[in-house]
């Protein structure tokens, strides 16, 4: 009569696999971790057209633009092109974690301009911006919010509740700020708006206002930076 092979052979092979298993961790896993400390930083730029680069070559794009001048200080970083033209918050809201699902080591989170055009009560933008400061924080990235100021024509009243909700937003999510993303870009005079730096629209910065906006922002960007570097270095290593 044949043999039966038995079951009780199967320890053997498992314990050396087990073995072996362990012997490539223990060869690998410091080259896997130097190279994970060694990645740039993944900051992606989350926001609408004022990010995307609305009629704007890829490389004048705000994205890319402050990539050149992080690297050109000698910080290792990749700024992701996350804008999307016409988004509001609720947009921006419905595709965030998709977004995010490739990881994101900072997050610069500018939308509520096209909201504001819209006339969308500010409270439903606050609550939008809520669950996504929320959600940025559940991917364990750190956040930079970017500030907009609302149009007068809707009134003073909802100016003042859209213009301070970013300041709130903040304070509650312990996120840094940007008050304003078109700080010195979009400027009015007495005869009327600065087109220095804005296209003929009228709302978009050209490529040289996109310029602007990076010199303006870029140390609070290198702060946001900072905060990686002492979060991932405060992190326990296994």
């Amino acid at each position: 009569m044949m043999a039966r092979w038995k079951p009780r052979h199967f320890p053997l092979l498992a314990g050396s696999f087990a073995g072996f298993a362990t012997l490539l961790f223990m060869t690998f896993a410091p080259s896997l971790r130097a190279a994970t400390e060694n990645a740039p930083i993944k900051i992606v730029a989350f926001g609408d057209s004022l990010t995307a680069g609305y009629m704007l070559k890829p490389s004048e794009a705000f994205p890319a633009q402050l990539q050149m001048a992080l690297q050109a200080k000698g910080h290792k970083v990749e700024v992701v092109n996350a804008g999307v033209s016409g988004d509001t918050t609720a947009a921006g809201l419905e595709r965030l974690e998709w977004t995010l699902q490739s990881g994101a080591d900072a997050v610069i989170l500018e939308l509520g301009a096209n909201d504001a055009l819209r006339g969308v009560q500010p409270r439903t933008a606050y609550n939008n911006l809520d669950r996504m400061l929320k959600i940025i924080k559940d991917k364990g990235a750190d956040v930079l919010i970017a500030g907009m100021q609302a149009p007068g024509n809707w009134g003073p009243e909802y100016a003042a509740e859209f213009n301070t909700m970013y300041q709130q937003l903040a304070n509650m999510h312990d996120a840094a700020l940007y008050p304003f993303f078109l700080e010195g870009v979009a400027v009015w005079k007495d005869d009327g708006l600065d087109t220095r730096y804005i296209q003929e629209d009228g709302l978009h910065p050209t490529a040289a206002g996109v310029a602007e906006i990076v010199k303006r922002i870029l140390p609070d960007v290198e702060t946001l930076i900072a905060r990686v570097n002492a979060r991932k270095t405060e992190a326990p290593k296994n």
